[in-house]
């Protein structure tokens, strides 16, 4: 597993890193070191950042220097990603596969080989981690694609997607939070709002969370929709032991 290595990021920024590439374990170090520095409650660290390799931190340089927090973060001890994430919680994402939001499902039948079904089955057969968020409020990133139905970005950007759509690009696989332009590959749409500005908590994961895609018909979805807009609507949660 990564080293820590401590990078400045501007004159009140630190950012720690635990390697070059994207690796679970790595990311394991990432979301250990954001927990236990919360515990710790630094006086003068002003937020924590996590990406898919470091953690960004935010001082305040006229509490804390950028010496001190490398201190106080080799006080908290080995940072091996172990202790971390010993409960998985699971978000169980309806996802309606084609219909009007996977238009690149034939392609993708084309590429990889395999049925619609297959691919469908493939891809909500797993929970997916969050690594990090960025790009758009509330946009995950996901690692545990399975091979078999990675595809490349398309080479030509669509200049609008729709919100919730449920794409895959290379290895990965995300939900657009907010209407964009985008390379990815679309296979369906969630009717649940991953950003929403209106709701105590706009974002609705957090990194380090997991996300399970549960395949639902066209009319499941503005069912769940209308449950949305009415405000009843809840995202069935699941912790378990890893």
């Amino acid at each position: 597993m990564g080293e820590m290595k401590f990078l400045t990021s501007g004159d009140k920024s630190m950012v720690v890193e635990f390697g070059t590439v994207i690796d679970e374990k790595i990311n394991n170090q990432v979301q250990e070191l954001k927990e236990k520095l919360q515990m710790a409650n630094i006086s003068g660290i002003v937020s924590l950042l996590p990406t898919f390799r470091s953690l960004m931190i935010t001082y305040n340089p006229k509490e804390i220097t950028f010496a001190k927090i490398a201190t106080e973060i080799k006080s908290l001890g080995e940072i091996t990603g172990e202790s971390f994430n010993n409960k998985k919680r699971i978000l169980k994402i309806p996802c309606c596969y084609g219909a009007r939001f996977g238009m690149d499902l034939r392609d993708m039948e084309d590429h990889t080989g395999l049925s619609r079904d297959e691919i469908i089955s493939i891809h909500s057969s797993v929970d997916y981690k969050i690594y990090m968020l960025g790009f758009l409020p509330g946009f995950v990133y996901l690692g545990g694609l399975d091979k078999r139905i990675e595809m490349p970005r398309l080479s030509n950007p669509r200049l609008k997607i729709r919100p919730g759509s449920v794409g895959i690009a290379g290895d990965q696989t995300g939900v657009y939070p907010l209407a964009s332009p985008g390379g990815w590959r679309l296979i369906g749409g969630t009717p649940v709002d991953f950003y929403n500005p209106d709701r105590e908590d706009p974002i609705l994961c957090k990194a380090g969370e997991y996300i399970r895609f549960v395949p639902i018909s066209i009319g499941d979805y503005y069912d769940i929709r209308h449950e949305i807009m009415k405000g009843t609507y809840k995202v069935d949660v699941e912790e378990v032991l890893k």
